[in-house]
């Protein structure tokens, strides 16, 4: 098979009939490029128009296996077969129980953990909300600028990546504090590390909790070791630990978002893990269900709600959904996925390097492990980000064969799924810099 192989330039006929459907009776949400898929199997793509794309979007971080895995597609067979639904949150099955306690297992800490299951990384968000103040008492929160954690109500509250997710709906969750986040690109400080002495994390205790986030009133602090949505922000080292030793400090919890950046994307299990830090809650979704939606919040034993009925909801921990988890988890235990995405993110930060040494409009280059990102300026002096340079080269790739997705104000993210082919991302890779060179002209 021909790897892309485009026979008429997206979106084509059958697609654009679709996408005017879709357009009259689908709720706006946030739909990027007009790909319209008919069937997917790894990290190759069949539009409904006989086009064949390389996915570099994975499903936002989804597909960490990658689409329709067998082993996975078996698993959710083999499990619709026998049952589909049982309310989880008010009776028992075992596979429930078994992903949970694989889940206390994974995630960092030696201690018993509880897990509480939902249906997205919003829900998994929601639910650590709830247990943070249900267990400390106090109301309050501190998240970051750029951060992303949902759209409901209370995630909403905390998340600050674009002003038009919140515009309109004030007032959201009361008592959010927001700081700016480590991005050292365009540190919001002026200042330059390691010379800084992590100043934008000192200004936590300096600054804002003599001011308007008092300690005691303070649950926890939100904090995605990666940010994503907000443009696939690496903070510097020593930072994640500086964040977590004022929490300790300060008695304020750790609440870990792992939903984009879990389960190998980043080339260690938990993102996390590149710091010393051991979150009191970490979320996760996304990849969790391999393509299946399931989201969970996993928090030690002790903080978990005193009576039932606190929190609770009808579809989390599916059975079906957790028969996908747990054969997800095998095949990136199996194929040893956590290393793979270490060492074949190290080539795909090599070649995006290349590129940004090539093209003056690329600014940055940043990531870990098979989360990468390109940022566009219109020039590298005034970094002015150039979002419409941004939105032409994510045409031009589905165009011709690779589907990309945007984040942050002018960045370009690349997540493959992290069993894609050497061959396959290599070719993907070339598309990229096809785009590139027209982008240059």
């Amino acid at each position: 098979m021909k790897v892309p192989d485009i026979k008429v330039t997206p979106p084509g006929p059958k697609a654009k009939e679709i996408i005017a459907r879709d357009h009259s009776y689908i709720a706006t949400t946030t739909k990027s490029a007009p790909v319209v898929v008919k069937r997917a199997s790894g990290s190759i793509v069949e539009d409904v128009d006989g086009n064949i794309l390389i996915d570099f979007a994975a499903g936002i971080s989804v597909l960490n296996v990658g689409h329709a895995h067998p082993k996975v597609v078996e698993a959710i067979s083999r499990q619709a077969s026998e049952f589909t639904h049982f309310a989880g949150t008010d009776f028992y099955y075992e596979i429930q129980a078994t992903l949970a306690e694989r889940l206390g297992k994974i995630t960092p800490g030696t201690h018993r953990k509880k897990v509480f299951f939902g249906n997205s990384g919003t829900e998994a968000n929601e639910a650590a909300i709830k247990v943070a103040k249900s267990h400390t008492k106090k109301q309050m929160f501190l998240a970051f600028l750029g951060a992303f954690h949902g759209r409901t109500q209370g995630a909403l509250a905390l998340t600050a990546s674009k002003a038009k997710q919140r515009a309109g709906f004030f007032p959201t969750m009361p008592g959010v504090v927001h700081v700016p986040y480590a991005y050292c690109y365009r540190c919001p400080y002026k200042l330059t590390y390691p010379s800084c002495d992590l100043y934008c994390a000192n200004i936590i205790e300096d600054v804002y909790m003599k001011t308007v986030a008092p300690p005691e009133d303070t649950a926890g602090v939100f904090v995605e070791p990666v940010q994503g949505e907000g443009g696939y922000i690496v903070p510097p080292p020593g930072w994640m630990d500086r964040i977590a030793k004022i929490a300790k400090d300060n008695d304020l919890l750790l609440i870990d978002d792992e939903v984009q950046s879990g389960l190998g994307r980043t080339g260690k299990m938990w993102a996390i893990e590149h710091s010393k830090a051991v979150p009191d809650i970490l979320t996760m979704a996304k990849s969790l269900g391999g393509g299946l939606p399931i989201g969970a919040a996993v928090y030690p034993a002790e903080m978990d709600f005193p009576e039932s009925g606190k929190h609770s909801n009808t579809f989390g921990g599916n059975p079906v959904a957790c028969a996908a988890s747990l054969a997800t988890l095998d095949v990136i235990e199996d194929e040893g996925l956590v290393a793979r995405s270490a060492k074949i993110g190290e080539h795909l930060a090599k070649r995006l390097d290349e590129m940004a040494e090539r093209y003056e409009f690329i600014g940055d280059r940043r990531g870990l492990g098979m989360m990468q990102a390109t940022e566009f300026v219109t020039d590298r002096r005034s970094k002015k980000p150039d979002s419409k340079r941004r939105d032409a080269i994510e045409k031009d790739a589905y165009q011709h064969g690779l589907i990309l997705l945007p984040c942050g104000d002018s960045a370009m993210r690349y997540i493959p799924a992290l069993n894609i082919p050497r061959d396959v991302l290599d070719a993907g890779l070339d598309v990229l810099e096809e785009c590139f060179k027209r982008s240059a002209r």
